[in-house]
């Protein structure tokens, strides 16, 4: 595969996703709209989303999304405008293209173009006010058939069965079979890919060396040509001259073979990484799962349970698209059932209670997960009534499970701990729900089954709160990657405050030790090299780099020698043999194969303490007469489609250009203010704020009125691109001249070169 087929392969991808993600627009809206047609909010999202695919579309070549996408954003406009009452007929041709918009971006998986004719066919007679006077006798027929509701699973008590047989294997709407296989073998996977893809970078030393062989070869051949030059004026011998020949001959035929296989050599090297990267991408991908897949069902059986209770409940998930190892996901679904169920039952009251308390009838539950320092954090809490302490003291004396003066001298977290205890309920009768005495037990025990850990906190009145925390295997973890030493570390975003650059007049002396302001109060200056016994850089910047990482109460700033980026790193868990290593959690491999270590902040924390409290705090030094690299100017691209977005990012990046993105006016606004930028590139239509009033406000503003700006737009009409201009832009660009330098030769003509 060519780089540009690589290229287009991965605008492929982008489309499909967004193609995913404005389908569900769609879908939310349409629905919504046959509730009530006129709403204005659900019409003009519905338009943007059909607006959105049909530039994608377009940008990527796809005719059959431009052709769909066009028909639906008329039909759509139309009913904006008031020349279209959106009637069930146009709703159900309106859904009818959004499974047909999913089936163009779904891979192997395309219409023919007869389906696509056809519904622009229909949809024209839909548009056509005189043909809507006959009624169509020809029903709309879904293009994608909605998989069939599963039945709400039975409420059973007790620890939830490992899964049935039946999921272990099912079939995908493209009739894909999926099958489920073992841990050990998706661990044995990840890692010889992961080794793969190492061992693919040993070929680029290896054909470097090549190629300075072929150039020592042709060197030598040119060095003979002048021995043969120098040896004309001797009288050689017959045999003399056809042995020089003979070298001659030979030298040119090795440097022959040498130059064509070192061209095959390079292509292999390229090869052989593009597919290791595929290797190492695609188990990954077997290995992690989002962890919206336990909570598959789990908003409906809320819904309903406290139907059942009589109770009015709603469940609040965050950070559903973290990603977690599948063993770990998979033995946490029986504990985040159990503890649901617990809320809805124990935690939430009756409607008629919480009115009574001055709380909304509906109770609310809400589910986070994250990752924080190599941990999957998950956070489960309720705004019922809290646990009754005084009731939880009784249960202990009449269970006899301590004496009663003991019981009465209890804390209230010594008092939450019995609730984990085997057997131990505040429930007076069994019922289908709960009573058992099975539940928070069943919890703890699954819990510590992957090394975790789980606790109970709540305030009276005002709700419960379980905190879990179970370690990762192979998950991901996103992080801050720096250089210290030479050598690279990760931080871990969830700890990390902020990353500031320090001047040498930052820096304070306050009892002795290095602080920096930050937030109102000084924070203490540490540098990494000490802390990770690493060697201090002996090339002193002029701006000191800093990771401010908090734990709880405990704030320092981290002095690196570079920042590297953020990376999405597959933590690989430590040698059992090393034991725990100092401030280290895990490690990880980077993009190009090399080993990163994971910081382990909590850790860290506590070193800065010791060489604190022992008084071993070593100062750092600072130089202010470095030269200072000439800063990247950096582009700002305001556009509303995932697709432009990247593709106008990926190729001001390779121009060597800083880029920050945009979703729409409004984010762009709030960005341009909050940030420097040399130029400022934006689409028109947005939702929020259209490009025009963005670059109207940016016109009126002291500070931003003289930013260069390029307007890039579908619309190519001269009364659009007088619109554009009138309104201050310094250019006007279409966006189907994305795929040449028409872009790139605009940004150069408007600030020059990438570096100030």
């Amino acid at each position: 595969m060519t780089p540009e087929q690589m290229r287009d392969a991965s605008l492929l991808e982008l489309f499909s996703l967004e193609a995913e993600a404005q389908t569900q627009v769609l879908s939310a809206g349409l629905l919504a709209l046959e509730r009530d047609p006129t709403q204005a909010d659900h019409l003009e999202s519905c338009m943007r989303a059909a607006h959105s695919l049909k530039g994608a579309a377009r940008i990527v070549g796809v005719d059959a999304g431009v052709s769909v996408a066009h028909v639906m954003e008329d039909c759509l406009v139309s009913a904006q405008e008031g020349r279209l009452y959106l009637r069930p007929e146009h709703i159900d041709a309106l859904l009818q293209g959004t499974d047909l918009l999913m089936r163009i971006a779904t891979p192997n998986n395309n219409p023919v173009p007869a389906d696509i004719e056809a519904y622009v066919a229909l949809m024209a007679r839909l548009l056509d006010p005189l043909a809507l006077a006959a009624p169509i006798s020809t029903p709309i027929a879904p293009f994608m058939s909605a998989p069939e509701p599963e039945a709400p699973a039975p409420v059973v008590e007790g620890p939830t069965p490992v899964a049935e047989p039946s999921k272990n294997k099912r079939t995908t709407e493209n009739g894909e079979r999926v099958l489920r296989v073992t841990a050990e073998r998706l661990n044995s996977l990840l890692d010889l890919s992961s080794k793969s893809l190492v061992e693919t970078l040993r070929l680029k030393p290896h054909l470097a060396t090549m190629q300075r062989l072929k150039r020592m070869q042709n060197n030598g051949l040119r060095a003979l040509e002048n021995l043969n030059v120098h040896l004309k004026d001797l009288a050689l011998s017959l045999e003399a001259q056809e042995a020089l020949d003979d070298a001659r001959r030979l030298l040119a035929e090795a440097q022959q073979l040498l130059v064509e296989k070192n061209a095959e050599l390079d292509e292999f090297a390229w090869q052989a990484s593009q597919r290791a990267q595929v290797l190492y991408d695609t188990a990954l991908a077997c290995r992690m799962r989002p962890f919206a897949d336990v909570l598959t069902g789990q908003v409906r059986m809320v819904r309903d349970l406290g139907r059942s209770l009589g109770k009015q409940v709603r469940l609040e998930i965050e950070g559903e698209k973290t990603q977690v190892d599948r063993d770990v996901l998979e033995k946490l679904e029986a504990p985040l059932t159990h503890l649901l169920r617990n809320a809805v039952d124990h935690g939430i009251e009756s409607p008629e209670q919480r009115l009574l308390a001055g709380k909304p009838a509906e109770g609310l539950i809400r589910l986070r997960a994250s990752h924080q320092a190599g941990l999957l954090v998950l956070e489960l809490s309720d705004d019922g009534h809290g646990v009754d302490l005084e009731k939880v003291r009784r249960s202990i004396i009449e269970r006899q499970l301590s004496p009663a003066e003991t019981a009465a001298q209890l804390s209230e977290e010594e008092l939450l701990t019995f609730l984990f205890l085997p057997g131990f309920s505040l429930r007076d009768t069994v019922t289908e729900v709960s009573g058992r005495g099975v539940g928070l037990d069943a919890v703890q025990h699954m819990v510590r089954q992957v090394r975790g850990a789980v606790v109970l906190e709540q305030t009276a009145g005002e709700g419960s709160r379980f905190h879990l925390e179970v370690p990762l295997t192979l998950s991901v973890v996103r992080s801050l990657v720096v250089e210290v030493g030479d050598e690279a570390y990760a931080f871990p975003l969830a700890h990390i405050e902020r990353m500031c650059d320090l001047e040498p007049a930052d820096i304070v002396q306050v009892e002795g030790r290095q602080h920096f302001w930050y937030e109102g109060r000084h924070v203490g200056l540490v540098a990494a090299s000490q802390l990770l016994q690493r060697p201090a850089s002996q090339n002193s910047p002029q701006t000191l780099k800093v990771v401010v990482i908090r734990e709880r109460e405990a704030i320092y700033g981290v002095a690196v020698e570079r920042f590297i980026g953020e990376r999405t790193l597959v933590v690989l868990p430590l040698d059992e043999r090393l034991g725990k290593v100092q401030d280290i959690s895990a490690g990880a491999l980077l993009d190009d194969g090399s080993v990163v270590l994971i910081v382990d902040v909590e850790d860290m924390l506590r070193s800065v303490d010791k060489l604190l409290n022992t008084g071993r705090l070593e100062r750092i030094a600072r130089h202010s007469n470095q030269v200072v690299e000439a800063a990247r100017k950096r582009i700002l691209v305001v556009d509303d489609s995932l697709t432009v977005r990247e593709l106008q990012r990926k190729l001001l990046l390779n121009r060597g250009y800083d880029v920050a993105v945009a979703v729409d006016g409004m984010d762009g606004w709030n960005a341009l203010r909050s940030e420097d930028f040399d130029l400022l590139i934006t689409d028109i239509d947005m939702p929020r704020m259209d490009g025009i009033e963005l670059v109207s406000l940016l016109r009126r503003d002291n500070r931003l009125q003289s930013l260069p700006v390029m307007v890039v737009s579908y619309k190519d009409r001269e009364e659009d691109r007088r619109r554009g201009l009138d309104a201050g832009a310094d250019y006007y660009l279409a966006k189907a001249s994305f795929h040449d330098d028409a872009l790139l030769d605009a940004v150069v003509e408007l600030i020059g070169g990438a570096r100030a």
